[in-house]
C-alpha cells in the first residue's frame, strides 16, 4: 500500500489547546498507509506584503515546503467569534501567496475541531471551507469531526478519552487516506 503523508496544523497556539490534543489523538489513531507530521504555526509572522516582497521569512518558507511535500493536510481548528482563528487564517494567507504560488492548489484537506461549546466548531469549519474553496483545495466533506464539550472528552493530560470521538477521528483519517489516493490516481 502507498503511504499518504499528511501535514497537520492546529489553529491554536495555546499549549493546552484541545485542538492540539486532537492532532495528537490523530497521530495515535493513524490507519495503515498514513503518516502525520504536525507543524507548529507559532513562528509564522503576521502576513505583510512588504515582507513577502523582500523574500519569505524562514518559518513561512518551511511551512510552504512542508505543505508541498505532503500529500494531504489535516487542520484542527478552534472557533473564535463564530469563525476561523486569526493564527490559522494568517498561515493560510502566507501559504497561498504570492499570486501564482498557491500551496493549496489541488491539495486534499480534512477538517476537525474541538470546542467547549455546544456546536463543536461548526461555524469555523464552514468559514474555513469557504476560504479553502477559493484556493482550489479539495476539502473532504465527510465524516465531520465537530467535538463539542471538549472538556468532557479529554483527560487532564490532554488525551482524547471519548471512544465515539476517537472512532470518528479514525474514520476521518481513513477517509482522508482513501480520498487522497483516489485523487492521486485520477488527477
Amino acid at each position: 500500500m502507498e503511504t499518504v503523508r499528511v501535514l497537520g496544523w492546529a489553529g491554536s497556539l495555546r499549549r493546552g489547546s484541545y485542538n492540539r490534543a486532537l492532532l495528537r489523538a490523530a497521530q495515535e489513531l493513524l490507519p495503515d498507509g498514513m503518516t502525520l507530521e504536525v507543524f507548529d504555526l507559532r513562528d509564522i509572522p503576521l502576513y505583510d506584503m512588504d515582507v513577502e516582497q523582500q523574500g519569505l521569512p524562514p518559518p513561512v518558507a518551511a511551512l510552504k515546503t512542508a505543505l508541498r511535500q505532503s500529500d494531504a493536510l489535516l487542520i484542527a481548528t478552534p472557533e473564535h467569534n463564530w469563525s476561523v482563528p486569526g493564527v490559522l487564517k494568517n498561515a493560510i494567507d502566507w501559504a497561498s501567496r504570492p499570486p501564482g504560488d498557491n500551496s493549496f492548489q489541488g491539495k486534499p484537506i480534512a477538517l476537525m475541531g474541538a470546542s467547549t461549546g455546544l456546536y463543536g466548531t461548526v461555524r469555523a469549519q464552514l468559514h474555513l471551507r469557504q476560504v479553502l474553496a477559493s484556493l482550489d483545495a479539495y476539502v473532504l466533506n465527510r465524516p465531520q469531526v465537530l467535538v463539542a464539550r471538549a472538556q468532557e472528552k479529554f483527560d487532564a493530560e490532554g488525551r482524547l478519552i471519548d471512544e465515539p470521538t476517537r472512532a470518528l477521528v479514525q474514520n476521518l483519517l481513513i477517509a482522508l487516506r482513501d480520498w487522497t489516493l483516489r485523487l492521486q490516481r485520477n488527477p
